[in-house]
């Protein structure tokens, strides 16, 4: 593990993968090394036609890689709805990566603010709607995109979509917190409905990706843009090493159920992939059942699992 690249990735020949916001940053570099290794890869992003260039430029790397584009805006939980309704009948591998940084205040088309409706509850509705899909196969893994940052995080319970209070980083770092309850609890769940359903989550640690500026550019802030990039020039690793952690949960044999993946150096800012543990609010069982709760009823979206049916 200590020197994992991608020349580790097993064959992912007759395996569909499905990677959000791949048309850009970690989620190009997971999609483009899964289609190296033989998956069928759907390039889920909200904008189409940036999905196509990415599949060119891939290509061009790539020949012959089996990729497709679906529109997929996980700030809208009609889109997702859409997105699940049309996704390929048997799934193998979901990546939930796409994310937002650090906006202005915004809401997402359901009235959710931006970062936790897209980074988290969108992902949430995603991967419960597409459940069935992934149990149908063999060996089922979904990898949910964390990041140091959680460990900055808290859910506000009476404030959970920042009416009241909007703080940019804190929103961030509270939506990365509850991506990691959600991985951690998806495993709980599978394993007690007796699920084959691998769920874990991963972190790029310090990777030179355009997130950092994305949020800058919706409210037009080009000082925090100029701010942002300076250390990331320098101190980051690229943008393709940052997705070595989530290929590695999704892809590597002996990844345990629930694992957290991230850099192994530089307090996992940069390196080869390691397990990492994450901190103690990520691994709290209840608040990861009260979120479960409350995400549930804010999105409309119940898991069932297969196993659990039969059972």
């Amino acid at each position: 593990m200590a020197s994992w690249t991608t020349a580790d990735i097993p064959r992912q020949d007759g395996r569909n993968a499905v990677v959000t916001g791949a048309n850009s940053g970690l989620g190009y570099h997971v999609a483009r090394e899964l289609g190296r290794a033989g998956a069928h890869v759907v390039l889920a992003c909200r904008d189409t036609r940036r999905g196509q260039e990415a599949i060119g430029r891939i290509l061009a790397d790539v020949p012959g890689a089996d990729l497709e584009v679906r529109a997929l805006d996980l700030a809208s939980l009609a889109s997702v709805r859409a997105f699940a309704a049309a996704a390929p009948e048997r799934i193998d591998l979901l990546i939930n990566n796409a994310g937002v940084m650090a906006p202005p205040y915004r809401t997402t088309a359901d009235g959710f603010e931006l970062q936790f409706g897209t980074n988290y509850l969108g992902h949430f509705a995603l991967t419960g709607l597409l459940l069935e899909r992934l149990e149908a196969t063999e060996a089922p893994r979904v990898v949910t995109a964390g990041s140091n940052m959680h460990k900055l995080g808290k859910l506000t319970w009476d404030d959970l979509q920042s009416e009241r209070k909007y703080r940019k980083w804190s929103a961030y770092s509270a939506s990365k917190l509850a991506n990691l309850l959600f991985a951690f609890e998806l495993q709980r769940r599978a394993t007690a409905a007796g699920s084959k359903l691998h769920s874990s989550a991963a972190h790029p640690g310090w990777a030179a990706t355009d997130l950092y500026v994305k949020g800058a550019r919706v409210g037009n802030a080009t000082l925090q843009e100029k701010v942002m990039s300076i250390p990331t020039r320098y101190l980051a690793q690229s943008s393709a090493n940052g997705a070595l952690p989530t290929l590695y949960a999704a892809t590597a044999p002996g990844v345990p159920p629930g694992a957290y993946t991230g850099p192994s150096k530089r307090m996992e800012t940069v390196g080869p992939p390691t397990l990492v543990k994450g901190n103690a609010r990520s691994r709290d069982e209840g608040d990861a059942r009260r979120l479960w709760e409350v995400s549930e009823r804010l999105t409309g979206v119940h898991y069932e699992f297969e196993a659990a049916k039969v059972a």
